[in-house]
C-alpha cells in the first residue's frame, strides 16, 4: 500500500499551472494554555525532504530532524502566533485561522495555491481545504511540524516562568496532572479563560469547601437568636 502522505496534490496543482505552492497547518488549537500556532511552507519540488508526514505521528526527536531541514531546504517559510487573550476574544476557530493568514502574510515569496488542513481563508489565493490534510499532502506535513516544533519550544520557555503547571511535559493540553495544577493554582494570566476547565478551575480556591445554607430562619421573641428550621418537604 502507497504512503498516504505524499506529493499528489502539489503534482496536481502544477499540472493546473500553479507554481508557488503553500501549506498551512496550525498546532496548539485544543491545549488550555498558550497561543495557537500557524507554519505556511513553500516546498521546493526539487529538493525532497524524507520523513514528511502529520507532526502528531512523528515523535519529537522526528520532528526535531526535520524541522531544520524544512527551514533549510523550503523556498520560503513562516511562522505565527495568536495568543491566549486574542484566543479568548475571537474563539479558536477565528484565531487559527487569523495566525494562518498571519503566516501566509510573512512568506518572502508570495504563493499562488495554498493547501490547508480542513480549513478556508479569506484571502485572494486559490486554495484546496483536505480533511486530514497533514496526513496526506506533505506541504501541509511541513507545516505541521514547523508550528508544532515551534510551540513546543515556546511551552519550555514558559514552563521556567510557571513550573507549577508541568507545561514542559503536557505542553499546555488537558492533561490529569494539568487539570490537578489548575485546581491547585488557579490559571495563569495565559491560560485560555474561555475554555471550560480553566474557567472552572478558577471559581474554586485552594483548599475551598462547600457548606450547607440554612434552608429558613425563624424569628424568635424578644430579640434573641433567630432559630433555624429546615424546610420539609411537601
Amino acid at each position: 500500500m502507497s504512503r498516504l502522505c505524499c506529493t499528489r496534490f502539489e503534482r496536481a496543482a502544477r499540472k493546473l499551472g500553479w507554481l508557488r505552492i503553500a501549506g498551512l497547518d496550525e498546532a496548539g488549537r485544543g491545549a488550555l494554555f498558550g497561543p495557537v500556532v500557524a507554519a505556511a511552507v513553500i516546498l521546493n519540488p526539487k529538493r525532497r525532504i524524507v520523513g514528511l508526514d502529520d507532526s502528531k505521528k512523528l515523535v519529537a526527536e522526528r520532528r526535531g530532524e526535520l524541522a531544520p531541514r524544512i527551514r533549510e531546504h523550503a523556498l520560503a517559510w513562516a511562522v505565527a502566533e495568536i495568543d491566549a487573550q486574542r484566543i479568548d476574544a475571537w474563539n479558536i476557530y477565528q484565531a487559527s485561522r487569523q495566525a494562518m493568514t498571519a503566516a501566509l502574510n510573512q512568506l518572502a515569496i508570495l504563493p499562488d495555491y495554498l493547501l490547508l488542513d480542513a480549513i478556508k481563508l479569506d484571502v485572494l489565493i486559490e486554495q484546496k481545504s483536505l480533511i486530514h490534510g497533514d496526513a496526506r499532502s506533505v506541504s501541509i506535513a511541513a507545516a505541521s511540524i514547523l508550528a508544532k516544533t515551534h510551540r513546543d519550544a515556546r511551552m519550555q520557555e514558559w514552563d521556567a516562568v510557571y513550573p507549577q503547571y508541568g507545561l514542559a511535559r503536557h505542553k499546555g493540553y488537558a492533561t490529569a496532572d494539568h487539570l490537578e495544577a489548575l485546581r491547585q493554582h488557579g490559571p495563569s494570566p495565559l491560560h485560555r479563560h474561555s475554555f471550560a476547565p480553566v474557567r472552572e478551575s478558577n471559581c474554586w480556591a485552594v483548599g475551598a469547601t462547600q457548606i450547607s445554607f440554612p434552608q429558613d430562619v425563624q424569628p424568635t421573641e424578644g430579640g434573641a437568636e433567630p432559630a433555624i428550621v429546615p424546610l420539609q418537604n411537601v
